[in-house]
């Protein structure tokens, strides 16, 4: 019998902040997979252009406007998701925020911290608990992944309030293999290094910037949405069924060298 853990045919994967970048490098790679994909943004305009592009994989797409900070409208997408696709087998909280212009620790303020946290941190904490609810109670397990950072790892100078939501995703991430294991959900968490999206355009953009970073990773290349389809549709795989707990790091090597 021919080996397919990767095959997703008949499974469902959600990703947050699926309409562009990372996300939707990951939702890409699942719908070619053979997984049908919801995806939620706040961008509209960025909503139908990611919905148009991954219909050409011929599966299942939804594209939901939600704002994951806010409670109401992650129960409220997560329901319209279930009712267009009928379940979820793997939940990516990817959608998150930077840390603004960078300032000493010193002068950042309660509405900056709060503002970071409240999308990065207890944005995941809403989907995740929507997805592990629905995944207990249908049964036959799933996938959790965050899209985490190095900043969870490094010391992100003048940008603790960043550090400090993706580092809190990743403890909550283990906290959640351990507690859900028993109901055959996973999760991982990915931490990816420096990768062109609008969200780095401004740093990678910057000839000092670059001149001292890109020299650093191993690859000698920024990173791409793209290449975190793989690890997306492995993590969501028969491939790593007994793969739990975990942060991941995709970085070119950056944090090696």
């Amino acid at each position: 019998m021919p080996y397919r853990p990767f095959d997703l045919t008949g499974r469902v994967a959600l990703v947050t902040g699926g309409n562009g970048g990372i996300g939707l490098g990951m939702a890409t790679a699942l719908a070619e997979a053979g997984a049908d994909v919801a995806i939620w943004g706040t961008n509209e305009a960025k909503n139908a252009a990611a919905r148009a592009a991954l219909e050409a994989t011929g599966r299942r797409i939804l594209a939901l406007r939600c704002d994951v900070s806010e409670e109401a409208q992650v129960e409220e997408a997560f329901a319209e998701t279930l009712r267009a696709l009928g379940r979820v087998d793997g939940c990516f909280a990817n959608a998150g925020v930077s840390g603004g212009r960078s300032g000493p620790f010193l002068e950042r303020t309660k509405e900056e911290w709060d503002r970071v946290l409240r999308v990065n941190l207890t944005g995941a904490f809403l989907t995740f608990r929507a997805a592990a609810r629905h995944m207990k109670e249908r049964g036959g397990g799933g996938a959790l992944v965050g899209t985490a950072s190095l900043a969870a790892i490094e010391g992100a100078a003048r940008n603790e309030h960043y550090g400090a939501s993706k580092g809190g995703m990743t403890a909550m991430i283990r906290a959640l293999a351990v507690e859900l294991a028993r109901y055959g959900i996973r999760a991982n968490a990915i931490l990816p290094g420096w990768i062109e999206t609008e969200m780095t355009a401004r740093s990678i953009g910057d000839e000092k910037f670059a001149g001292n970073v890109l020299p650093r990773i191993p690859m000698r290349r920024w990173g791409r949405g793209a290449d975190f389809g793989g690890i997306a549709v492995y993590l969501m795989s028969d491939a790593a069924a007994y793969h739990t707990g975990d942060s991941i790091v995709i970085d070119g090597g950056y944090s090696l060298f």
